[in-house]
């Protein structure tokens, strides 16, 4: 009785693995016809990728990745028919071949009983992954104008993962061209537009060295690590691209406030006294390192401000910050001044001092005035022209000032 129960249980395994391979035959026979029933063929080759008798053999995934190809191949000849593809299925089976792909390779790989290795089906897999290439970053523009990111990104992001696969190496799929660099840099757009902070920071990590938007990248780079509040990476990338847009001062400039930020004001003095040795014409640089001297707690310097503030006045006297940096020195000097003389009970030293304040706000006056005329709707010269002219009495200046102040508040 037992040999019998064993022969039925030997009989019942090989008819179950018979079967398991007449579905690997099945699907793959349906695959070859371009209006088969494809989920017919899905239904079929899944039990044999689970089967412990077929699940190993590079056959039954290869016929999973067929299944799939020949959706997108019976949507895709409509396309090339002049006729309408359902395009969600097409490249819904584009995308969805590439794992049963990759894995029919990696089986495919595997030394047989004696050490050998000879491949069946990697001549195969590379024409696919070839012909089919450019249909990935086809699918990406198409979920992209959906406005389908998701779906967008893992395609431009599948496209360039088989441009880098080794084993295609010695393909054209493989060409770092103008194809390969915008579907690297849309797919961090497609991220961005998820607002998935970790997926975007990864695409445009990857995006950012190639000769494509590559000055966008790193902004886009740099705004993912600002909405994170990551300094530590923001400092790196400014660093970065110093080297990388040696021209650029905007970076210069987003490093130092990076460095004041974080109250290494030598630092940033440092960098910018190494930018003006370099060009010793660029009023901004004498703007910032003015506004070191004038902020810092470390180094501050009333006198170093306002002699850097003088020179970047010289060299652009049009810009109205230049003047009213120079009128700010000025006016809080004498805005100071005159704090401590309201201090003092002794009358004719109260005179005295407030003489001395009665002078720094007439010092103020022709910068802030200048500033006005360049930039007239700038709340804080006009505020600041109010304190002078009611400080030195100047009355029709002032109620006129005043005035303009009260219109420029209610709009």
């Amino acid at each position: 009785m037992k040999q019998v129960v064993l022969i039925i249980g030997l009989c019942l395994a090989t008819t179950t693995a018979f079967a398991q391979k007449a579905s690997v035959t099945g699907a793959e026979r349906i695959s070859r016809n371009s209006r088969g029933n494809f989920n017919e063929a899905r239904s079929l080759i899944n039990g044999a990728l689970e089967h412990a008798d077929t699940k190993d053999d590079p056959k039954t995934w290869f016929i999973a990745g067929q299944v799939e190809d020949a959706q997108f191949n019976a949507e895709n000849t409509k396309q090339i028919l002049g006729q309408q593809p359902n395009e969600p299925v097409m490249y819904e089976a584009l995308q969805n071949g590439i794992p049963f792909y990759m894995q029919a390779y990696e089986l495919d790989q595997r030394p047989d009983a004696r050490g050998r290795v000879r491949p069946k089906y990697d001549k195969n897999i590379k024409g696919i992954f070839g012909a089919n290439h450019i249909y990935f970053l086809h699918g990406g523009i198409y979920y992209y104008e959906q406005e389908e990111y998701q779906k967008a990104y893992d395609l431009w992001d599948k496209y360039v993962e088989i441009a880098n696969l080794p084993f295609m190496s010695d393909t054209k799929a493989a060409a770092k061209d103008e194809n390969y660099f915008t579907a690297q840099f849309y797919a961090g757009i497609a991220a961005t537009f998820l607002e998935n902070k970790e997926l975007a920071i990864k695409a445009f990590t990857r995006a950012k060295d190639a000769p494509f938007r590559q000055n966008d990248a790193y902004q886009f780079l740099i705004w993912e690590y600002e909405q994170l509040r990551d300094t530590a990476n923001l400092e790196k990338l400014y660093e970065e691209c110093m080297n990388v847009f040696p021209d650029s001062s905007y970076y210069m400039f987003s490093l130092i406030s990076i460095y004041l930020l974080t109250d290494r004001d030598a630092k940033a003095l440092e960098m910018l006294n190494m930018a003006m040795s370099k060009d010793a014409t660029n009023a901004q640089l004498y703007y910032a390192i003015g506004s070191v001297y004038e902020s810092s707690q470390s180094l501050g310097d009333i006198e170093k401000a306002e002699s850097n503030y003088a020179k970047a006045l010289e060299i652009d006297p049009d810009d109205a910050i230049n003047h009213s940096n120079l009128g700010r020195i000025y006016f809080n000097q004498a805005a100071n001044k005159l704090n401590e003389a309201n201090q003092i009970t002794d009358v004719n030293e109260y005179n005295v001092e407030k003489a001395v304040a009665r002078g720094l706000f007439e010092k103020a006056r022709p910068y802030y005035e200048k500033a006005h005329q360049l930039n007239p709707d700038e709340k804080e010269n006009i505020m600041a022209l109010r304190g002078i002219y009611y400080n030195l009495e100047m009355d029709d200046e002032f109620e006129a000032i005043e005035a303009k102040m009260n219109i420029n508040y209610d709009e």
